[in-house]
Formats: C-alpha cells, structure tokens, sequence
C-alpha cells in the first residue's frame, strides 16, 4: 500500500483513544486495540462511547488534547468524512472515514475498511479476482467496491432489492474502472464470480431459495458478519463446500491499520514486532 501523498509528517498526540457509534455495547474494537497496546508496552487508555450521528460534532469539539484518535462506526463513518482537515485515498474514493487522527492541524480521516477487506481476501485464498458479487448496498458495500477493485475486479454484480441503491456504486465503478450492474435476489444473474462479499446487516432477511442460488455460482464467501454467525448465506456456501469466513478477519486487519494509523500517523508503517500484535489482536477477536 503507498504511503499517502500530502499528508507531510502527521504528529499524533494525547493516549486516548476510543470507538464511536450508535448501538456500540456490543464493539470488540476495546479488547482488540487493547491487546495491541499491551504488546507494544504502550500505557494508552482504549475505550467506547455511544455517540449519536446527530452528536458527533459537539461530541468532537469537546476532546481535548489527551485525545490521540477514534475508530467510528455506523453510523458516524459519513459525518466522521465531512469532519475530516484532509483524508486518504480510500476514505475520499468512499466517502466513509472509520478512523480519525486527532493532530493540532485537524482531524486526519482514513479509511481501514477498505484494506481490511483486501486483507481477509487474502486469508480466504482470493488475491486477484475478475468478475466478483455484493450482496447489498448500503455503506460498506462502497468499501467492497474500492477492495474488489484495488484486487483486477473488472466487473462486479451488486445483489441488491432496489435498482436505485446501486446507481452511487456504478458511478463510483465509473471511475475505478469497474462495471458495475444490478441483480435482484429473486433472479441474480447466474454469472460465476469468484468471490462475493456479503455486506447486508446480521439477521438481514435473506430466503433459502436466494442464497442457495448466490451461493451455486459465487464462488468464495467473505460474510462481515460475524455477531449472528452462520448467516442464511454462510449456511448456503457451506451447504456447496464453498469457502466461507466471517467479518472477524476484515475486524482484525482493520484494527491492525487502526493501530499503526494511531502508532506512526501512517497507514503503510509496519509496527514494531507487527506479527506479535498481531497475533494478540487475533486472540481477541477470535475470543468470546
């Protein structure tokens, strides 16, 4: 991944940090940062905040200097983006911003969703794709777009039950080079892909009949599901002896960018002794 351009040297400050959003009860983002920084020997406080969209500027405005950054969640990502003084190349494809570097110019705005998702890719056996599936489209599938497409995706079907939620994702595919066209869960279009990425919320009401007929011509399954596990999909990949995994892996290579964002102020810095942290993140997440 290259390093940012523009961003010159980004000077994190303060030791704590947190996760945002709106339900956040059930956010594992605590543990996990939390096991990273133990690795590290880094006495930094990691915690978790509710924070509806509609409080998150006064809920900004009021950290103070002890403050080093915040991973976001829905459904702060969009507010998180137009809050942001500057912003990688992944949140301004997207439009989403799930981590803020607090700096004295301003808040810094990236996007880990994005390489997440490449990252869990890469654990289930998919590097190089070229026709691949969304099932949904709603904000993270612009994210599985942006991934698909940074993998040689040249065509990609977006399963979704309203033609118009894909048009922001085709004009997107417009400039990343993607075709992007729309099938409906009661007739998807039959064409092999080789990996599809569910993106639809858990317990999201998916029939037998329409994911047994994804799950026929899919090719692997990256679910970001991973509280509500198996879902109706992850049972029909597994029902074909298709590969299958969860969110957890795009949670744990997410954060793994989190914390070097937090670390160096860069995203494509490796971390001191990266794969023990790594290790303990992925003890955490896999955890119960």
């Amino acid at each position: 991944m290259p390093r940012q351009p523009g961003f010159g040297v980004l000077t994190p400050r303060g030791d704590r940090l947190a996760v945002w959003g709106d339900p956040i009860v059930h956010s594992r983002s605590p543990r996990v940062h939390s096991a990273a920084y133990g690795v590290l020997a880094l006495p930094w406080e990691y915690g978790r905040r509710q924070v509806a969209e509609t409080d998150f500027a006064a809920a900004l405005a009021g950290l103070d200097g002890r403050w080093r950054g915040l991973s976001l969640t829905y459904p702060l990502k969009a507010v998180a983006f137009a809050a942001s003084a500057s912003l990688d190349d992944r949140a301004r494809s997207t439009g989403a911003v799930n981590t803020l570097l607090l700096t004295d110019d301003g808040p810094v705005g990236f996007n880990t969703d994005v390489g997440g998702l490449v990252a869990a890719m890469n654990d289930l056996g998919v590097a190089r794709v070229g026709t691949a599936r969304i099932v949904g489209a709603g904000a993270t599938a612009t994210s599985a777009l942006v991934a698909l497409a940074e993998i040689g995706a040249d065509t990609v079907e977006v399963v979704a039950r309203r033609p118009e939620a894909v048009e922001p994702l085709a004009a997107l595919g417009s400039e990343l080079g993607v075709r992007v066209d729309h099938a409906s869960f009661d007739a998807p279009s039959g064409r092999p892909a080789d990996v599809t990425i569910a993106t639809l919320p858990g317990g999201a009401d998916v029939s037998d009949h329409a994911a047994s007929a994804l799950a026929g011509t899919g090719g692997a399954l990256l679910d970001v599901v991973y509280g509500h596990w198996p879902t109706t999909l992850a049972s029909a990949w597994q029902a074909v002896n298709a590969p299958v995994a969860s969110g957890r892996g795009m949670l744990l290579h997410q954060a793994v960018l989190q914390v070097r964002i937090f670390v160096s102020g860069q995203v494509d810095e490796p971390l001191d002794r990266e794969d023990a942290v790594l290790d303990a993140m992925r003890a955490a997440v896999m955890g119960d």
